[in-house]
Parts: C-alpha cells; structure tokens; sequence
C-alpha cells in the first residue's frame, strides 16, 4: 500500500478513520461502534483494520469457519509449545486458586 510509510494519526474521513494502536486501545469501546471502517496503525505502518459488523449475529456458516480456524490456531500453538491438555488444566487450576486468595484478602 503506497503512502502507509507514514503517520496518519487521528486522520478521520467519511470513509474510514485512521488509528494509532495506542488510540484503539484507548478508546476502543467508543471506536468500535463506529460504522465506518478503523485503520489502525503502529509507528506509521498499518497494523490491521476493522471492519464493523452491521449485522447483530454472525451467519452461522461464518462462525463455524471462525471457530474452525481458530481452534486450528490453538491446536498449533499447544503443539508449538510442547504442551499437554493436562499441564494447560493444571495451570488454569493453580491460577484459579491464586486469583481466589487474592480476592478473599480485599
């Protein structure tokens, strides 16, 4: 994309805004009912956009090809790492219990 070499900050159009990350992140809720597309960049490169749903639910098709595509991506980043259903319930447990000390002391 010719032109992204640069920062476009703050930039707002009829027909797309432009982000940085740390304005996304800091504003998202506000930003995300936005109809318009959000152009999110990092240090003067783009970053990714989002495209806001007009609909209020996904098709089905679209979230079964969601869940499949992500469940793939977990499933490679487990392998990746070397870890086990087992070791990643073990962790979940013991940070559970960590997160249940640390409220019962407030």
């Amino acid at each position: 994309m010719p032109g992204f070499g640069r920062s476009y900050n703050g930039h707002q159009s009829d027909h797309m805004r432009i982000s940085t990350v740390r304005e996304f992140r800091d504003h998202a809720t506000g930003m995300l009912r936005s109809k318009a597309p959000i152009l999110v960049t990092r240090r003067g490169r783009l970053a990714g956009v989002f495209f806001p749903w007009p609909e209020a639910t996904l098709p089905l098709d679209f979230k079964k090809e969601l869940f499949s595509v992500l469940s793939a991506e977990v499933s490679r980043q487990v392998k990746k790492r070397g870890l086990t259903e087992e070791g990643v319930l073990e962790d979940f447990d013991s940070w559970r219990k960590v997160r249940r000390e640390t409220r019962s002391r407030r």
